[in-house]
């Protein structure tokens, strides 16, 4: 049957009905240092701006090599061909081994710990033995063009609301530099990479592909996020945990969508996905209608007859330099393109005339898919800024003359593409969106997809390609790291001590007098293990108050709380003592002894009351008008006699018994 549901309106598209898969990856980074080099795990967050100037910088080239197989990886071979250098900022916590300058250490026992913790919460079953790969990475990210990665668990299982999500895999690898530009040249594009961020631990996890809707994705990403927070040892903050999802519908097939870190946006990023691969499998059957090719089944698991050939035929590398037809072109970008030396080369798309698109929007007012966005996102990889198409023309400054003009030069095809460059690019680019028209015909390519940002935040839920989906060839053994054995002791040990979950931690300190928000607090920003470790019988409420506002020594907020309710010290000289104490070990008696050197001593009932006597006598009018009424303003005038000597509640109970017995 043909798929059912309504593109320009995302949320209202069915999985079931649409054969939705989905599974999920997240790489969270560990409170370690890094992995195979020792080197301490501190970021540098610089930008570019900020780069310090005593900062080394390498300059690089990268290329890919074939894996053990022979066989060179298709994402590896497609970034060689971009034709990027790279430039490699030395930060004070990388060395040799995130320069590739000297082969890695073995794995950081701390992060090895923690990942077979996780392994333990996840129900998972460890590998015996710990094999390290080389997983081929040519985008730059990192210095020896690929990555580390070591399998430790399978088969695990993460339990969610709307029931068990299966969890595939569990590795430990490490993390990628961080980009901080990116430039376009004659050359080719060259990218700069802080180098602080290489080699710091990420789990890795990978669901099954048992994720039952969109909403579900997101059920299962903060799923995952718990269960990795509750060992207290992961990374907190902004790009610490990345989401990845696996995604596809019965007529599209496997994308997987790097770059979800806002989990509220999940549910429609799927949505958006699922509209895109329906969008396509419609679009393919519509150019095939148009050239009588036979259409593509509904289920990708039917094998489709070939027409690989005939589209060969139909859509040619037939690349024509047209910048003559730009003299009378209005746009200032392609008049100053040409006048540097680079050309206009167009690619006729014959037969695609109306089928390549206009910006539209659906429902919820993001960018509905179109061929056109597609083959600019696949120019885009080439390193260009973008490329112009026939079915959006006149525009951007290229007017009806110029648009006749290259129809001219292309004998009268119906459709085409432009891309302004240096000619060695343009052609990369052009060539690239060719191959992207030819894969028109046929379901969605399977290839990784990043979501469009802005502003720090998806736009709109659409997302656009990186590269193709890497294959078998990217995997093969790292020579320079020994197997490592997980004896049966060592799992039996990590069982015996799995770390509490959030629900525990709740009902432990449901046993304390707390307000719910303080119990939610203290669980969520990691302070209930401090609270109970040094609550030492002071009032709960009090004490949680202290830890959820102060970031001080535990153990001596826990003695300044004990001295005030002791009634050595005032509550409002007990920030004072914080601050005068920092990183000393003061006994009771010497803080006692401050506290009463700077006036924060409370003062003696008997005193106070002979102060608070005095007060409502010289106000008695006032008092016996207002009655009650007058604790108030009174309090503030007994509290400013004291000097910040008296305790709140003792003044406030002696000033009620004496008001009311003034007012009989």
């Amino acid at each position: 049957m043909e798929p059912i549901g309504d593109v320009a309106n995302p949320a209202a598209l069915e999985p079931d009905n649409l054969g939705f898969m989905c599974g999920i990856e997240v790489h969270q980074q560990l409170a370690t240092g890094k992995l195979h080099s020792r080197q301490p795990g501190q970021l540098h967050d610089v930008t570019i701006e900020s780069l310090p100037k005593d900062w080394s910088k390498y300059k690089r080239k990268l290329r890919s090599s074939s894996g053990e197989a022979g066989e060179v990886d298709i994402a590896a071979r497609f970034e060689e061909r971009r034709n990027r250098s790279f430039v490699y900022c030395q930060a004070p916590n990388s060395g040799l081994i995130e320069l590739d300058e000297q082969p890695p250490l073995p794995h950081d026992n701390d992060a090895l710990d923690i990942s077979l913790t996780v392994s333990g919460m996840l129900n998972a079953h460890p590998v015996p033995l710990l094999q390290t790969m080389r997983k081929t990475v040519v985008d730059g990210s990192n210095t020896s063009g690929f990555q580390r990665t070591t399998l430790i668990a399978t088969d695990g299982i993460l339990e969610t609301k709307d029931g068990p999500v299966g969890i595939d895999v569990l590795c430990l690898e490490e993390d990628s530099a961080r980009k901080l530009s990116s430039e376009l040249t004659s050359d080719g594009e060259v990218v700069t990479w802080n180098l602080d961020r290489l080699g710091i631990p990420l789990i890795e996890i990978a669901t099954a592909p048992d994720v039952k809707s969109p909403e579900h994705a997101k059920q299962t990403s903060i799923a995952l996020g718990r269960t990795l927070r509750d060992t207290r040892k992961v990374r907190r903050g902004l790009g610490s945990i990345r989401q990845d999802l696996n995604v596809s519908i019965k007529c599209g097939d496997r994308v997987e969508i790097k770059g979800c870190q806002d989990l509220e946006w999940i549910p429609k990023i799927v949505r958006c996905e699922m509209a895109r691969q329906l969008h396509f499998y419609r679009l393919a059957n519509k150019l095939r209608d148009k050239n009588n090719f036979p259409k593509l089944p509904s289920d990708r698991a039917i094998e489709s007859i070939s027409i690989k050939d005939e589209v060969s035929e139909l859509l040619r590398l037939d690349l024509t330099d047209v910048s003559a037809s730009f003299g009378k072109s209005d746009s200032k970008r392609i008049t100053e393109g040409l006048e540097s030396g680079s050309v206009m080369l167009a690619l006729p798309l014959p037969g695609f005339n109306g089928f390549i698109g206009k910006k539209e929007f659906d429902v919820d007012n993001s960018q509905l898919p179109r061929l056109g966005r597609e083959l600019a996102g696949a120019a885009k990889l080439a390193g260009v800024a973008g490329v112009y198409h026939s079915d959006e023309l006149p525009a951007y400054g290229i007017n009806q003359y110029c648009v006749d003009s290259v129809r001219k030069l292309l004998s009268n095809t119906d459709a085409f593409v432009l891309c302004l460059a240096p000619e060695w690019q343009a052609r990369l680019a052009l060539e690239s969106v060719l191959n992207r028209a030819r894969l028109a015909f046929e379901r969605i390519p399977q290839e990784v997809r990043n979501v469009v940002i802005k502003k720090g935040s998806p736009e709109d839920g659409t997302t656009t390609p990186m590269r193709p989906l890497p294959g078998g060839a990217r995997m093969y053994p790292e020579t320079d790291i020994p197997t490592l054995t997980i004896s049966s002791e060592r799992w039996t040990k990590v069982l015996q001590n799995l770390p509490m979950t959030r629900d525990e931690r709740l009902d432990r300190l449901r046993g304390y007098e707390l307000s719910d928000d303080q119990i939610s607090q203290l669980v969520s920003r990691e302070l209930d293990d401090h609270f109970i470790a040094h609550s030492n019988g002071l009032p709960s409420k009090a004490w949680a108050t202290m830890v959820l506002e102060n970031q001080a020594n535990y153990g001596l907020m826990s003695l300044i709380l004990t001295a005030k309710e002791e009634g050595h010290i005032t509550k409002e000289g007990i920030s004072f003592s914080l601050e005068h104490f920092k990183g000393k070990n003061p006994s009771l008696d010497q803080i006692s002894a401050w506290a009463q050197k700077m006036g924060y001593r409370p003062a003696a009932a008997e005193d106070l009351l002979t102060i608070v006597e005095k007060v409502v006598e010289e106000r008695l009018d006032f008092v016996k008008e207002r009655g009650m009424g007058a604790m108030g303003p009174l309090m503030g005038v007994v509290m400013q006699k004291c000097g910040g000597s008296a305790d709140g509640k003792t003044v406030s109970a002696l000033l009620r018994e004496t008001i009311m017995r003034h007012s009989e």
